[in-house]
Formats: C-alpha cells, structure tokens, sequence
C-alpha cells in the first residue's frame, strides 16, 4: 500500500512539475509622438527547461528591429543563442555555454 501511495505521490509531482514548466506568453505595445507611431511585439514560451522569445520593434517610418533568442538548461550547463537583426537586414548572432564546472 505505502508502495503505491509513493508512486502516486511521485506521478503528481511529476505532473505538477510539468504543468509548471510549460508557459507562454504574448505581448503588443504601441505608442504615438509627434514623429510618429512605434510599435512593438513580442512573444515567448518556456517548456521542459529551454525558454523561447522573439520580439520586433517597429519605428513611424516602417523600419523594424527584431531579435530571436532561446536559453536552455540541463543538469551541468545552461546554452544560449540570440539573434538581431536591423533595419537594413543585417544580422547579429551571440550563442554561448555556461557549465556549471
């Protein structure tokens, strides 16, 4: 009997943990000067330990920013990647590694 209570024990924190862990979320934002309007979006979701996001800023003349990134960790290290680019379609990537050792 204790054997089965422990392993329902067990499975909803499993459960539990699982359902904590997915989440997503959504964003938009805009604001109007006397230059003009910017406007903003941004979106992300996390899940199983690695979290996404993306968001795009764009300026009254329709030149957009935008930038792309991701995190990830396990047990010894965390891995990161991120993305920008410009206006004129130049991009910036940065990725890199954290270890726990």
């Amino acid at each position: 009997m204790q054997r089965i209570l422990l392993a329902s024990a067990a499975a909803c924190i499993v459960m539990l943990g699982v359902a904590h862990d997915a989440a997503a979320w959504q964003r938009s934002k805009s604001v109007t000067t006397w230059r003009g309007t910017y406007s903003a979006q941004g979106s992300g979701s996390c899940a199983y330990g690695a979290c996404q996001r993306s968001y795009t800023a764009t300026g009254p003349y329709g030149r957009s920013v935008s930038r792309h990134g991701s995190i990830s960790r396990d047990a010894d290290s965390v891995d990161y990647s991120r993305t920008t680019t410009g206006p004129y379609g130049r991009s910036v990537t940065r990725s890199g590694s954290i270890s726990r050792y």
